[in-house]
Parts: C-alpha cells; sequence; structure tokens
C-alpha cells in the first residue's frame, strides 16, 4: 500500500511519520502531483495559519488537486480547517470540500473562568459516526491544540465540547478529518490511524 502525506508550508510531518511507521506503514513526504495521485491513501496534516497556508497550497496547484483526489484522503487539525470553505483566520476562502466555516474560540471573561485559546490538551469526542472510529469508545479521550474551530454541521461524525460544542471530525464522500491530533493521542490515536489505513 502506498501512503502520500501532502508536503505543504504548515507544520512538522514528522510525528505523522512516526505514527504510521509504528503501524507498519511507511509513507512518503511529496508535493508531487503524480505521486499523490497514485497513493491508496493520502494525509493532509498542518499546523499553522490559515491563509499563508492556503496561499501555498494555490501556488503551487495544490489546491486544485486535493479537491480533485478519488481515494481516502485524511485531514488533520489545520488540514481539516483547509477543508472547509472558509476560515475567520485571515479571512481566508479555504478548499471548499466541506461546507462549513471555521471560527474562532472567543470567550468572554465570566467571573475570573474563561477557558485558555488556544485548547492545548485532551479532551473527548463523542456522537462518533464513521468506520474511521471503529473500536474507539464514546467520550474518548484524544490530543488538541488550536483556536480555531468548526461549526457543527450536517458532514459532522465526532463532537467535542471546549465552551461550545463544535466539529471535531467531519467526512464527506472520500474525505475524512479531525481536529485533533491521532498521532499524539495515544493507543486510541493509533486505533484511528489503522482504521483510516484500512478503508
Amino acid at each position: 500500500m502506498k501512503v502520500a502525506i501532502i508536503k505543504y508550508n504548515a507544520g512538522n510531518v514528522q510525528s505523522v511519520l512516526f505514527a504510521l511507521e509504528r503501524i507498519g506503514v511507511n509513507a512518503i513526504l511529496s508535493d508531487n502531483a503524480d505521486e499523490i495521485q497514485s497513493a491508496d491513501k493520502i494525509i493532509f496534516p498542518g499546523v499553522g495559519e490559515a491563509s499563508s497556508a492556503m496561499n501555498y497550497l494555490r501556488n503551487n496547484n495544490l489546491d486544485s488537486l486535493i479537491v480533485s483526489l478519488k481515494q481516502p484522503t485524511l485531514g488533520i487539525c489545520l488540514g481539516m480547517q483547509l477543508m472547509c470553505k472558509y476560515s475567520d483566520e485571515g479571512n481566508t476562502n479555504c478548499l471548499g470540500i466541506f461546507n462549513s466555516s471555521v471560527k474562532k474560540f472567543d470567550f468572554e471573561r465570566q467571573q475570573g473562568n474563561i477557558l485558555k485559546v488556544p485548547q492545548i490538551g485532551w479532551n473527548t469526542i463523542y456522537n462518533l459516526n464513521s468506520n474511521l472510529f471503529k473500536s474507539i469508545k464514546e467520550n474518548e479521550y484524544m490530543y488538541f491544540v488550536h483556536s480555531y474551530y468548526v461549526e457543527k454541521s450536517e458532514d459532522m461524525i465526532a463532537t467535542t465540547n471546549y465552551g461550545i460544542e463544535y466539529s471535531s471530525a467531519l467526512q464527506k464522500n472520500n474525505f475524512y478529518a479531525v481536529q485533533f491530533h491521532p498521532e499524539k493521542s495515544s493507543d486510541a490515536g493509533q486505533q484511528i490511524m489503522q482504521n483510516f489505513i484500512a478503508l
């Protein structure tokens, strides 16, 4: 099986490569259209800022490539947000695979009790509704690092609550996306990676 990780200027992909190695998968890191299109599975990770990441994708024709993919494709963190139609971060028009908007966590101070932004750490996922979550139990903990979130939508396959409920995973056709980092989410995250490879 050939697994490709899309290479673009958005964060460290080493942890994704290591997570795949742990389940016996050697992936290639590439921004080459032919290499990506010929892969059986594709991972679109990301840590960084939406507008500069989208500019890079457009300048390297990776935006149209990603939208055209027919094989199972998994967006992670910023990758998930870029798969949506629009992000408040930098007022960015994104790939539009999911008809969802990305908003910034905006909590007003109440009696000195305020949730920190970004959300960093472990939180639960629930309302699980996809083969991506096979053998994952409701309210399993995953590792999150993000200041922006995807609104609840018809494509939602997992929910998380951080002050508000939001989409922590999406699925539409061959496209899957998670806001959390499965590659940093211990055994449960590793199970999700295995489920994706087995799709």
